[in-house]
């Protein structure tokens, strides 16, 4: 009676996975992944400037970055910003095994330090059925100077859902000073959003991206208007992804609209996770800090200065 038990058991753990597929879709601020080779505003990254960019420091980082996506279980969607161009994601996919699959959406953008983002997807279980990016001026300015957002339309298992990468303007010159910033371009991508929600409120829509403020900022709450956040003080130990003088608080964040939550294919908001094992982790000056690759122009050999968030989604 008690092996029949047992098996009985078994038989409907494994038949409840079976039933239930779940797959992974990531961010990543890799931290400035350059090419060694000299291009468009990447004065710093190159073997004779003072980081000393060289081929042994790239492939390095191409290798930090692919540990973390084999930690992450190689994740049927992956976002990333701070990235020179495609090649750099080439790169990445080139050098790692399980990403044979792989395929890039990637456009150049206008941003000033020649930063772009960009994001790899698993062609064997998703399919792109379109792609674009939002382009916009910043206030005070006349034309483009900041990252684009980046957006893809794919299906998976006949579901359809939007993806969206972004990289927002840093807080540098203060941040007060430089949130009307992030405020448009946050309008850029709810203007978008609405778009899509006016023509189907069931649209299923994530956004993902190292947004440069922290969820109780006014560009992320006006986000909130019509997405739910995924990544929250407990999705990690230290409650961020980045620590700025001592204290951690969250810049990556990944968002979904009620369509994602429904029971064909949905994402739980309690499935968002910041992944901090000890190795993407250092001291400094007494602190836990992500393990990042500069400290100023000092080469520290260590991962990024963000730490990655993921979703788990559910098809059942």
């Amino acid at each position: 009676m008690k092996t029949f038990f047992l098996t009985l058991c078994a038989l409907i753990i494994s038949s409840s996975l079976s039933a239930q597929k779940v797959e992974r879709i990531a961010f990543y601020n890799v931290e400035n992944l350059f090419d060694t080779i000299n291009g468009n505003k990447d004065e710093e990254f190159l073997p004779d400037a003072k980081r000393q960019w060289d081929t042994k420091r790239y492939f390095t980082k191409i290798k930090h970055i692919n540990q973390v996506i084999c930690e992450l279980n190689t994740p049927m969607i992956t976002g990333f910003c701070e990235l020179e161009n495609k090649e750099v994601l080439q790169g990445i996919i080139n050098n790692n095994k399980k990403l044979k699959s792989y395929s890039i959406v990637h456009f150049d953008s206008e941003d000033a330090r020649g930063i772009d983002v960009g994001m790899i997807y698993n062609s064997k279980k998703v399919k792109l059925l379109d792609q674009g990016f939002l382009r916009f001026i910043l206030p005070g300015q006349t034309e483009p100077s900041s990252r684009d957002i980046l957006w893809g339309k794919f299906s998976h298992k006949k579901v359809e859902f939007f993806i969206l990468v972004n990289h927002w303007p840093s807080r540098r010159g203060g941040t007060e000073a430089s949130a009307p910033k992030r405020i448009k371009a946050s309008s850029v991508a709810k203007k978008f959003i609405d778009s899509l929600l006016f023509d189907n409120p069931s649209t299923r829509i994530l956004l993902m991206g190292d947004l440069n403020d922290y969820p109780t900022n006014e560009s992320v709450m006006q986000l909130g208007e019509v997405l739910s956040p995924c990544i929250k003080s407990n999705s990690n130990e230290f409650g961020g992804t980045n620590s700025y003088k001592g204290q951690w608080n969250i810049l990556d964040h990944i968002m979904i609209s009620s369509g994602f939550q429904t029971r064909k294919l949905r994402i739980k908001t309690s499935s968002g996770v910041i992944y901090s094992p000890k190795h993407l982790l250092s001291k400094y000056k007494g602190n836990t800090v992500p393990f990042r690759t500069f400290g100023g122009i000092k080469y520290l050999n260590g991962y990024s200065d963000h730490l990655p968030v993921y979703v788990e989604l559910e098809r059942k």
